[in-house]
């Protein structure tokens, strides 16, 4: 070997060493990352374990174990990542762990994937041995599932709306506290500026740290600044802090008194009074009969201060929260011996949280149990005062309630909202808190005026406001406009409504029109409706009949109105009419114009078969000259294709006309209008169907129509001549049309075309 291969071996070898032992470091930091996290995971301190599996992947983005991990950790503080992150880690290594199916299911449900949860839970149910216990809690996830999918299916209308980052934050806040006058809150919070008490870890700030890796719960105070604004909260801390968590749990006496938790003796409830500086007295538990050395977790009194509805695992064998009922002794004042609220409230699962109505009437509460859509749901029961019993738990229903846990369910002082706490997807982290609105009607009101001067009111104008609730039961709100286009209707706000305009039982348009949630009654909008409208409120006014594109066949709804029309006729000797064919713009005038004459004849030939006389009807062709809406949407060039009946002669009026015989003689009429441009049309003026020969017809304003008609009625030729020079000639043969006209000032224009 050379001394120049040589060199570049050594160094190769240099760079090769160098790599591996930058690999061995990474690989070494990996795995001290990981086992870090992992011994974090198992103690359950989730917060704490997902910085080191966010470095693990940073360096090993395809870390089965570390993303499952991290998926499992996340499943508090962020659900869709928690999804990510399991699926990602099952498709990398389906058996990342044998639980792994459980996993699935659970983010699946949190997820709102709930037959896909199902599915999961199902398939990691195979797994188990028949006397496995988690088979129990396999059947009631499911179960929470399948509760799940029925709620969110049937959704209650209710406007859920976070109070916004001033109170929450990435950290877990409930127990929310409103005070009687509903200016002051007080709630609990884990986050960063709790004061917290001497605890197993401390972090940076020397914050006490529980052994979950969260700080503990402090209590915190807030004024309202507006209807939507909260000031900067305030901790409470100085005396009310225990030895570790503190929660709010209500105001009463006047805001004089706070029912709290502590966790001393592994959690009781509190009482706390308001000092003359605005402070707190330092909190008093209560007696046995409501603490022990079992669990209490949250309580309501009543108004009168005499009775308490607490939860708590003194009576229940495993330690799940039961919720019972004490009296405050008229002699001593202590509470006495407490009552179970009974199997219609409790479950064996979890029931805590209880909150009464301000009638005593409602029990409002939090329960794992029942027919939970997963984790804690609200529910509420009705007291009957003749059985002095509580009536059947009912779920408050989506979206009060999620996949997740839903509680501290409270009332605010007039009863119109409620506070709640709650993980849900939007949130800013944990559990934040929320307020519960239910959706009220809004007033809409305004008037309907002609688009055509934006000042002519319409009077008997039909709206009708169609939309759906939550659920998608169909809602439909309906007015007619007074004699001054006035109209008002009262509409369940927080939705898009379709709103019809009608008048005489004809559409005129229909317009799309959002209304914003209202949580009041008094919420007013105004709303005007400007619509092309022709007015045939006349003595004699004739609903018009409809045709297809291009069509100019009968549809069945137009021979009704047709049959109608020859009963009024009937009825109405003295009333002649002239019939009106119109079309939209889709093709040229010169072609619209034979169509409009088709249409018009079309009709004409039905109202002669019913035995009107000829002598009492005459047509006429507009075309798509006289829209009646513009033709900007196919709902409104569906209005344009249409036939009209206008009154034109009253008793005692005669209208010359001459019957179509076999000589082939015309018809003759004054047609208002019907000529005055001189276009072409197929038949203009004509009140008989065509029929083989000629005629001869010179119209009111001078155009002269000459038209010639084969014996088999195969083709067609029309020849128009104006008072000013205008000339037509067109020829319709075979289905086919071929025209040629020329204007006043000598220019000309050409078609050919299909005839449908």
């Amino acid at each position: 070997m050379d001394n120049l291969s040589r060199r570049l071996l050594q160094a190769s070898c240099a760079v090769a060493l160098t790599a591996a032992t930058a690999s061995t470091a990474q690989a070494q930091s990996t795995g001290k990352d990981l086992k870090t996290g992992n011994k974090l995971f198992e103690q359950e301190n989730y917060r704490a374990a997902l910085p080191f599996y966010e470095k693990v992947l940073a360096k090993d983005p395809n870390n089965a174990k570390a993303l499952f991990n991290a998926g499992i950790s996340y499943m508090s503080f962020d659900k869709e990542k928690a999804s990510d992150y399991i699926y990602k880690a099952q498709k990398l290594k389906p058996k990342v762990s044998k639980d792994v199916e459980y996993w699935l299911g659970r983010v699946d449900h949190l997820n709102y994937n709930f037959d896909e949860a199902v599915a999961h839970f199902q398939a990691y149910n195979v797994t188990l041995k028949k006397n496995d216990q988690r088979k129990e809690e396999l059947a009631q996830l499911i179960q929470h599932s399948k509760n799940a999918k029925v709620q969110f299916n049937s959704p209650k209308d209710i406007f859920v709306k976070n109070l916004g980052p001033t109170i929450n934050t990435q950290y877990s806040e409930h127990s929310p506290v409103i005070s009687s006058d509903d200016k002051t809150l007080l709630f609990t919070s884990r986050g960063e500026k709790v004061t917290g008490a001497t605890g197993q870890f401390t972090d940076k700030k020397n914050n006490s740290i529980a052994a979950d890796g969260e700080y503990y719960e402090d209590i915190f105070e807030t004024t309202r600044v507006d209807d939507e604004n909260w000031e900067a909260p305030r901790s409470l801390s100085a005396a009310l802090n225990g030895k570790g968590h503190d929660a709010s749990t209500q105001l009463f006496d006047n805001d004089t008194k706070l029912l709290m938790y502590r966790n001393d003796n592994n959690g009781d409830i509190f009482v706390a009074e308001r000092t003359a500086t605005g402070g707190w007295s330092v909190p008093k538990p209560l007696g046995d009969n409501v603490n022990s050395k079992s669990y209490e977790g949250d309580a309501y009194i009543t108004p009168d201060g005499l009775t308490l509805y607490f939860s708590t695992g003194r009576y229940s064998e495993d330690g799940t929260l039961d919720l019972y009922v004490s009296t405050r002794s008229s002699v001593s004042g202590d509470f006495g011996p407490a009552k179970s609220l009974g199997g219609v409230i409790n479950t064996r699962y979890d029931d805590d949280s209880p909150y009464l109505s301000r009638d005593g009437k409602t029990l409002y509460f939090s329960s794992r149990g029942h027919n939970t859509m997963g984790g804690y749901d609200i529910f509420k029961s009705e007291y009957n005062a003749e059985t002095r019993r509580w009536g059947t738990a009912e779920n408050l229903g989506y979206p009060i309630n999620t996949p997740d846990d839903d509680s501290y369910y409270r009332l605010s002082p007039d009863g119109s909202y409620a506070y709640l706490s709650s993980y849900r997807i939007g949130g800013y982290g944990e559990k934040d808190i929320y307020t519960i609105n239910y959706i009220k009607n809004a007033i809409i009101q305004g008037k309907v005026f002609s688009a055509r001067d934006s000042v002519t009111v319409i009077p008997g104008v039909e709206l009708v406001f169609s939309g759906a609730q939550a659920d998608k039961t169909a809602l439909s709100f309906r007015d007619i406009t007074k004699p001054d286009g006035a109209y008002q209707v009262a509409v369940l706000s927080g939705r898009t409504y379709q709103v019809a305009v009608s008048k005489d039982g004809q559409n005129i348009e229909t317009q799309e029109f959002p209304v914003p949630v209202s949580t009041n009654d008094s919420t007013i909008i105004t709303k005007n409706f400007y619509v092309n409208y022709i007015d045939t409120t006349g003595r004699y006014a004739y609903k018009p009949i409809y045709f297809d594109t291009d069509k100019y066949k009968l549809r069945p709804e137009s021979i009704t109105e047709l049959n109608n029309l020859t009963q009024i006729l009937t009825a109405t000797p003295g009333i002649n009419i002239s019939i009106e064919g119109h079309c939209d713009s889709r093709n040229t005038d010169e072609y619209n114009m034979v169509l409009g004459q088709n249409r018009a004849e079309a009709a004409y030939n039905y109202l002669k078969k019913q035995g009107i006389a000829e002598t009492r009807m005459t047509t006429v062709s507009y075309g798509e000259r006289r829209p009646a809406a513009p033709n900007d949407s196919p709902e409104n060039m569906q209005l344009n294709r249409r036939a009209e009946f206008k009154p034109v002669l009253q008793e005692g009026q005669s209208m010359p006309m001459t019957n179509p015989g076999s000589t082939g003689t015309g018809t003759t009429g004054t047609n208002s209008g019907s000529m005055g441009t001189g276009a072409g049309t197929s038949g203009a003026g004509m009140a008989a169907p065509l029929t083989p020969g000629k005629s001869k017809v010179k119209m009111a304003d001078g155009t002269k129509v000459k038209t010639k008609v084969d014996e088999d009625s195969d083709k067609v030729k029309v020849k128009t001549k104006g008072a000013n020079g205008e000339e037509t000639k067109t020829k319709t043969k075979d289905g086919e049309l071929d025209g040629k006209a020329k204007d006043a000032n000598g220019d000309k224009t050409k078609i050919k075309t299909k005839v449908e």
